[in-house]
């Protein structure tokens, strides 16, 4: 059963969901028929990428907070996202167009390493504060997970997989998906945001047992019988 997941790099509940939904999926008792397809959502697709300026600077300036209120706001995300076992730095992180990490993602999945990618830059932007949108730093993530260095050149110095990125926006809103987090399970059952624990346990288990109607699966039992094989043996 597939697991679609809308998301965004620099979307700080996104990285809290991705843990929400790995461990409703570790517990489940059919977790190795889940399958995991990340898809691509830009936040702010106009994004202009600053280096210089942290996300905390950022949001004050944009949503008319004061500092403090955004150190405060920050605060409270960061200690959500440590309840999930990750560390946040929102003070540092990098404010980055992440389009590029998008399509980097894409490139990633075609060799089936698209959960490897999509955590590494999660991690890098929001622990590591590294500038999602540079060159430089994604080829180093990239190396890092095994992808191949031509391969990933060609991404990062042309437009490769941008129609890729584009067909994903453009399935999430044909699906209604306003915000990200966005879990979509078999195509029938939707998850807005990083809900509480059983929300995700209980839709899973809503989910496969609908999917388990139309995709029964054989229940082997131990052992192995008389019987005829397909190379003729035993017969």
């Amino acid at each position: 059963m597939k697991i679609e997941i809308w998301s965004d790099v620099a979307c700080p509940f996104c990285y809290i969901g991705k843990r929400k939904i790995e461990k409703a999926i570790e517990k489940f008792p059919q977790k190795d028929k889940i399958e995991i397809e990340w898809k691509s959502f830009l936040l702010n697709p106009d994004q202009v990428t600053q280096p210089t300026k942290s996300s905390q600077e950022y949001l004050a300036e944009v949503k008319g907070w004061s500092l403090e209120q955004t150190k405060e706001i920050t605060a409270n995300v960061a200690n959500m996202a440590a309840q999930e076992g990750l560390e946040y730095h929102l003070d540092k992180t990098v404010v980055a167009n992440t389009k590029k990490a998008h399509r980097l993602l894409h490139l990633a999945k075609t060799v089936g390493k698209g959960d490897e990618m999509k955590e590494s830059l999660l991690k890098a932007y929001f622990t590591d504060s590294v500038n999602i949108d540079d060159n430089v730093a994604l080829l180093s993530l990239a190396k890092e997970i095994g992808l191949e260095d031509n391969a990933v050149t060609e991404v990062l110095n042309s437009d490769k997989f941008e129609n890729e990125v584009d067909q994903d926006i453009y399935e999430s809103r044909q699906l209604g998906v306003r915000g990200v987090p966005f879990f979509v399970l078999d195509r029938k059952f939707g998850i807005s945001g990083a809900q509480p624990d059983e929300v995700f346990d209980q839709t899973l288990e809503k989910a496969w047992n609908e999917f388990a109607k139309s995709n029964p699966v054989l229940e082997m039992s131990k052992g192995e019988g008389e019987a005829c094989d397909v190379d003729g043996n035993k017969c």
